[in-house]
């Protein structure tokens, strides 16, 4: 099983082994302030499939930085805001720009 892990964080701790990380918080939180019935009404409004919330919900897969932004930009709410619902406490957030060669050559 994969870990959340952010290579450029300050402590080198996955995301995962933070007391404080909750990504069920940040997504409950979502649906109460969009009013809106569940996880699938949800991944409808963020414009991604059902299977990503379940991925993120059962920490198989981190709230990366595209869908933090595609949830401020339909909640309103800021991107520090975010992250402190989902209990991410680390002084800076990166994000790792390494790309893989095409395979085009």
């Amino acid at each position: 099983m994969r870990t959340p892990t952010t290579p450029d964080a300050p402590t080198g701790i996955n995301l995962d082994e933070q007391e404080t990380y909750d990504p069920n918080h940040l997504l409950d939180s979502l649906i109460e302030q969009l009013k809106l019935k569940n996880d699938a009404a949800l991944a409808r409004a963020l414009g991604i499939a059902p299977p990503v919330l379940s991925k993120i919900r059962h920490r198989r897969l981190p709230v990366g930085a595209s869908l933090l932004i595609r949830m401020h930009e339909v909640s309103a709410l800021t991107i520090a805001e975010l992250r402190a619902l989902m209990g991410d406490r680390r002084a800076q957030f990166r994000v790792s720009y390494k790309r893989e060669k095409s395979k085009r050559g």
